[in-house]
This record gives C-alpha cells, sequence and structure tokens, in this order.
C-alpha cells in the first residue's frame, strides 16, 4: 500500500476513534442526565445508570476493537 494512502488511513481511524469516544462520552452524560433529573429514588434510577453505562461503553470497545484490527489490516 502507498505511503500517503497509509497515512490517510491512520489519520482518518483516528479521528473515528475521536469522533466515537466524544459521542459516547456525550450521549452518557445526556443519559445520566435525564435519569438523575427523575423524581424516583436512586433505588430504582441505579439500574437504568448501571445498564446505559454498560451498553454505551460496550458498543464503544467493540468500536474501538473493530478500528484497531482495520489500522492493524492496514
Amino acid at each position: 500500500m502507498p505511503s500517503h494512502k497509509r497515512e490517510t488511513q491512520q489519520t482518518l481511524i483516528l479521528w473515528l476513534k475521536r469522533l466515537l469516544g466524544f459521542t459516547a462520552i456525550s450521549l452518557w452524560m445526556y443519559i445520566i442526565y435525564t435519569i438523575a433529573q427523575s423524581p424516583a429514588p436512586f433505588r430504582e434510577q441505579a439500574p437504568y445508570c448501571m445498564v446505559s453505562t454498560m451498553m454505551i461503553f460496550g458498543v464503544l470497545s467493540m468500536s474501538f476493537k473493530g478500528l484497531e484490527y482495520w489500522e492493524k489490516r492496514a
């Protein structure tokens, strides 16, 4: 693969990782804020906080693994 194409691909992967990370953290903060605004007691809110956190960062981790795989193949 030509060096220029490889550098462009590396830069694309880096910016995709940054964008995914920023999006995941922003989404997580929004969801936690929304859950915290609920009048329900913390005992009822805790499962929603945990599940949303695990789902968001699980998808982020899988996305990063996919991007790292793509990066290694390049």
